[in-house]
């Protein structure tokens, strides 16, 4: 019953990556000096860890600002500082036109999500692409967000058969989000693969859409426009051909190097969700809990980072944003509710709440 303390890290653990070697010590509070080791802010490092402090033991400012230091983690000053105030003669178009095209039979809510996702962060238009047959049931589950009722395969899909009119209803848009609820199959791979290749409007790729591009992840390099990909590790381990426990023993270099050689921003989804771009660089995001481990909360995300781009933020920028304070959602609704039994549609009613408190900050 005595409390534990580590000083620096717990031993046991390993300071790069957050393996437990073998055996290690369960700390209530570990105090570490300087910066915080990633093994300490990854899990499952993180839970041995207990509470982190940092403390200061004079080490030269040249030494932590030193730019061979990859990995960052995301921080609320850094997001407050980023957020755009908005100018009071605004109207709708100054915030963007986002396209999702999602959504397939038995799976309209994920593409629900991923709209009003973006419609919860600001954006100012969304409009949903979704097969025809489905229109129908979005114009009665969606108010505010426009729907277009594309093309469609024999099996009631999106597919090349949609690439078409999604080529020219794109024009106007400034983003384009796709893959919740597509499911995967050859059409959805066609349509995937003439998007990367052909648009010139950033996109963010997540779920079926990035299934269809399992052992194929080349593909990527041969974009016109910035790709952000939004796989959780089951995905990640699909596309890259790598199983899902080795991406998790190593998360901040697996992306690192993915993102590197295709040239694209990784969101790898999870407990402290990992960001990496073609430049190397690494951040770890700190914020969320495990009350968000339900369906539909991804889509939620994908939404959020397409849609800050719509808004005008660089891709990175949207990223770190989005992932930030879809996490600091959950925690806010976690403290208001509990973990167990939070769904999707709790974090869309308390986003905008979380969002607009960083503009009431002084």
């Amino acid at each position: 019953d005595k409390k534990i303390v580590s000083i620096d890290i717990p031993s046991g653990i390993d300071a790069s990556a957050g393996r437990v070697l073998g055996c290690c010590i369960k700390a209530d509070t570990t105090i570490t000096m300087a910066l915080p080791k990633i093994g300490i802010l990854t899990y499952p490092g993180a839970y041995y860890a207990g509470d982190i402090e940092i403390v200061d033991i004079g080490m030269p400012v040249n030494i932590i600002d030193d730019e061979d230091i990859k990995c960052e983690t995301i921080e609320r000053d850094f997001i407050k500082g980023k957020l755009k105030k908005r100018a009071g003669n605004s109207h709708k178009g100054t915030f963007g036109h986002l396209l999702v095209l999602a959504g397939s039979v038995g799976k309209t809510g994920a593409a629900a999500m991923t709209c009003l996702g973006a419609m919860r962060v600001g954006t100012g238009l969304v409009t949903l692409g979704i097969p025809k047959s489905l229109n129908p049931i979005m114009e009665q589950k969606l108010t505010e967000v426009m729907t277009e009722p594309l093309p469609e395969t024999e099996l009631n899909m999106l597919g090349d058969v949609s690439y078409k009119r999604i080529k020219t209803i794109s024009e106007d848009k400034q983003a384009i989000a796709i893959g919740p609820g597509l499911t995967a199959g050859e059409p959805v791979k066609k349509l995937v693969t003439r998007l990367i290749e052909e648009s010139a409007i950033p996109l963010v790729i997540d779920a079926d859409a990035v299934n269809v591009l399992k052992g194929n992840p080349n593909l990527l390099k041969k974009a016109k426009a910035p790709i952000i990909l939004t796989p959780h590790p089951g995905e990640f381990s699909r596309l890259v051909g790598v199983s899902s426990a080795d991406i998790q023993r190593d998360r901040i270099n697996t992306a690192e190097r993915f993102a590197k050689e295709n040239n694209v921003i990784l969101v790898l989804k999870g407990a402290r969700t990992i960001i990496a771009e073609p430049s190397g660089k690494v951040y770890i995001n700190l914020t969320g809990n495990a009350g968000m481990a339900t369906a539909g909360t991804g889509d939620v995300l994908t939404g959020m980072i397409a849609g800050f781009i719509a808004q005008g933020y660089s891709p990175i920028d949207a990223a770190r944003i989005g992932v930030y304070l879809h996490g600091l959602t959950g925690d806010r609704v976690a403290k208001k509710i509990g973990e167990i039994g939070m769904m999707a549609t709790d974090i869309l009613n308390t986003l905008p709440t979380v969002l607009n408190s960083f503009y009431c900050e002084e």
